[in-house]
């Protein structure tokens, strides 16, 4: 993790996108848009495609402003290739639109958009993303496209003509997909002319067609597929395609209004659909293009570059499996869009929610800085809500150690937490909800298997009879004093002040470099005795989860 925030940039672009909507649209709402494709997991990426507009929709809506957030789920799109993990019989259906797919095996959802669009929706209402959902399937075949789709096909000619003039780059490839445009088809003519409207054959459902005529005043189109299967309809009635992703988006951008939609690396390079959909959308469908700044890719600590087309990746419902809806949005919020940045999965969970907590009370003190403070604002609630969070932000490396000691169990775990602090005893394991569920969750799935504690039921009498005299004398130092003051900060006080003791220096006393060797012994020492390792979670913690009765048996006593 780094250091602060450096700037708000939320407010500058929220400052830009108001300028631009009073230039384009005074006096309508502004309207932000995302585009997400149900063709796998969607996973963390995808989130940064929705979360850099959320946030600046929402900080226009708390100025006051209308402001709609889009998101376009791209489920009209075609079945690319069988994901790693699914039944290879799904390859008959590449080529038909995501909708027309079967879900994967055991799935309750109608069909392969459905059943990945479920997951994300479900992630969004838990982060507090407020949008209007548009199905482009829904869209497509009720004809909502349909004079831009008639359009387009007019304006073959000039849309050949723009896309010609990017054709001698190398094309871009969709780095975080795998496999270049949606549809695969934005820059190729068919049969010596170029249509840039794709048909879905009526007979098997795919999208292996060729557009063979078209006339402009009748819309009468002509095509044959790979199936064999070959019609004449009228475009101005026939609904069961789409354009081409290149000019797709252009269109939508113009037909929604759109003023802000960021996109990722791959779509914003030289020759990308983003520049290219600049001149479409100008020369074509009379538009402008979007503020849309570049994002910069997501990744997970431990792991390489997510793409969703290799098989399992971590997804938004993942990850709010192991930190609270705030966390995961102070992540998005706190990095400018073009910023990279990872997600902990492993142990560096615990630096992130230390950062957290840290963050939290410097707010609470008011001695964060500006930027920061935002930040924070933006992760813990929007314009219409506040994201729950656990009244007691007891510590996630804590939580999770007692949590992986106990194994789960919650009146072990009460006990534990009760003794915490002391002055104001945690009574219920609602005050350290969602965060100690959060943190059980980690433990089982992501806490390495030679990291887990497990605390010895028997002395370890071989150890024990190998004590020096030193060794004995800071151990029954130890067990005097153990019980005067059963906390979290009367342990921490007795661990690193019992060899002060033994050289005769009052607790409270400075330790030197000679102190500070004879506590690592000590820690060590203890460490030996109760879970026989070297090492283990935070000894107050590991202390507290033992218990008195049973650290006196382990020590011999």
């Amino acid at each position: 993790m780094d250091r602060s925030t450096e700037a708000d940039w939320v407010s500058r672009l929220a400052d830009e996108v108001v300028a631009e909507a009073d230039r384009r649209a005074p006096g309508k709402p502004v309207v932000c848009a995302s585009g997400l494709s149900p063709s796998g997991p969607i996973h963390l990426g995808n989130l940064r495609e929705v979360m850099t507009p959320h946030l600046v929709a929402d900080e226009i809506r708390r100025r006051g402003r209308e402001c709609e957030h889009l998101i376009s789920w791209d489920d009209f799109d075609r079945f690319r290739k069988v994901p790693a993990g699914i039944d290879p019989s799904w390859s008959e259906h590449i080529g038909k639109p995501l909708t027309a797919v079967p879900a994967p095996p055991g799935s309750s959802y109608p069909n392969w958009a459905e059943h990945f669009k479920a997951a994300m929706i479900e992630s969004l209402a838990q982060l507090g993303v407020t949008y209007r959902g548009i199905s482009q399937t829904e869209a497509y075949k009720s004809g909502r496209y349909r004079d831009q789709v008639l359009l387009a096909m007019r304006e073959r000619g000039r849309i050949d003509e723009i896309l010609g003039r990017f054709r001698t780059k190398k094309k871009p490839v969709d780095a975080e997909a795998g496999d270049g445009d949606p549809d695969g088809s934005d820059d190729t003519a068919g049969a010596g002319a170029y249509y840039p409207f794709k048909p879905y054959c009526t007979s098997c459902g795919r999208d292996t067609t060729t557009i063979t005529s078209y006339d402009d005043a009748s819309t009468e189109m002509t095509y044959t597929c790979a199936c064999g299967h070959g019609e004449t309809v009228l475009l101005s009635e026939f609904t069961n395609g789409k354009l081409v992703w290149k000019v797709d988006w252009p269109m939508r951008w113009a037909y929604e209004g759109v003023m802000f939609e960021p996109s990722g690396v791959d779509h914003s390079s030289p020759g990308s659909s983003f520049e290219v959909g600049g001149h479409i959308v100008r020369e074509v469908f009379d538009g402008v293009r979007p503020i849309g700044p570049m994002y910069a890719f997501v990744g997970i600590t431990g792991m390489a570059k997510m793409s969703s087309s290799a098989g399992a990746v971590p997804t938004p419902g993942d990850a709010l499996r192991i930190m609270e809806p705030a966390v995961l949005r102070w992540l998005y919020s706190r990095r400018k869009p073009n910023q990279s940045f990872k997600i902990a999965f492993d142990q560096e969970i615990y630096r992130l929610y230390d950062e957290w907590d840290a963050l939290a009370q410097r707010v609470a003190q008011g001695t964060a800085n500006g930027a920061d403070a935002t930040a924070y604002a933006r992760a813990v609630g929007t314009a219409e809500v506040v994201l729950p969070s656990s009244p007691r932000p007891v510590p996630y490396r804590m939580l999770a150690s007692i949590a992986d000691i106990t194994t789960g169990d919650e009146a072990q775990m009460l006990r534990i937490l009760a003794g915490v602090d002391s002055a104001d005893p945690i009574k219920d394991l609602d005050d350290v909800r969602p965060r100690v569920d959060c943190a059980e969750r980690w433990v089982q799935a992501y806490m390495p298997a030679d990291q887990h504690t497990r605390v010895l039921d028997e002395p370890d009498a071989e150890l024990l009879s190998s004590l020096d005299e030193e060794q004995r004398h800071l151990v029954t130092l130890l067990l005097e004093r153990l019980e005067d003051d059963w906390s979290l900060d009367g342990l921490s006080t007795l661990v690193y002040g019992v060899p002060k003791l033994h050289a005769g220096l009052p607790m409270d006393a400075q330790p030197t470099p000679e102190l500070k060797v004879m506590q690592r012994s000590f820690f060590v020492l203890l460490y030996r005795s109760l879970v026989g390792r070297d090492t283990g979670p935070r000894l107050p913690t590991l202390l507290l989860a033992v218990g008195p009765d049973r650290v006196r048996k382990l020590l011999g006593s």
